[in-house]
Order: C-alpha cells, then structure tokens, then sequence
C-alpha cells in the first residue's frame, strides 16, 4: 500500500511564502513523477509544478519564478516552495505521485487528501 502525506499548508498574507511537503511511503519500486496539483472552478485539478525522475520540471503558468519544486529521492519526498503568494493561489494543494509499487507492477498515479492553502490579501 503507498500512500502520501502532505504537510504545510496554512494561512499566509499576500506576499508571504510557504513551504508544502509531500512524503511517500509504503510499497514503492520506482518514482517516475512527482507534483503538486490544485483545483480549479469548472475544471479538473491543474498543474501547479512536477518533478521527473531526470530532475526535469514542468510548472503551470501562473506559478512560474514564483513557485519551486524539488525532491529528496531518499526520503521520498517531494517539496514546494511557494514565494509572493497572491490570493489567487488559495486553494487546497493536492500530492501526485506516478510510480511503479514493484518491479512487475504498472506504474500507478496516487494522489495525497490535500493541504489547505489560504492566502489573504
């Protein structure tokens, strides 16, 4: 069984940062992905930033030179820092992990219950 547990989440002044932490445990062969994902209204959870196994990033438009994401491969953990934060971000902050639980196992996309994220202006 894998499950993620995130951590980090509060309440921040517009401006403020925050840091969110996301660990994997359980069962895990082989991380190809790990991100950060948030709801948006009348769609499905956008990207907010991902990290690949070859330490390439990807992160949404409105988070760029704002937001970054790294990982610790031992710890199976991954993390965002999130700077300047606006209003806008405030939402709950949801893990994903892509990844394989054995070495004859698919890989599987598992996802954290979320972390709340308020930014007040």
């Amino acid at each position: 069984q894998v499950q993620l547990v995130e951590s980090g989440g509060g309440l921040v002044q517009a401006g403020g940062s925050l840091r969110l932490s996301c660990a994997a445990s359980g069962s895990i062969f082989s991380i190809s992905a790990m991100g950060w994902y948030r709801p948006v209204p009348g769609k499905q959870r956008e990207l907010v930033a991902a990290i690949f196994s070859n330490d390439s990033t990807n992160y949404g438009d409105s988070v760029k030179g704002r937001f970054t994401i790294s990982r610790d491969n031992a710890k199976n953990t991954v993390y965002l820092q999130m700077n300047s934060l606006k209003p806008e971000d405030t939402g709950v902050y949801y893990c994903r992990m892509r990844a394989m639980s054995g070495s004859y196992r698919p890989m599987t996309d598992y996802w954290g219950q979320g972390t709340q994220v308020t930014v007040s202006s």
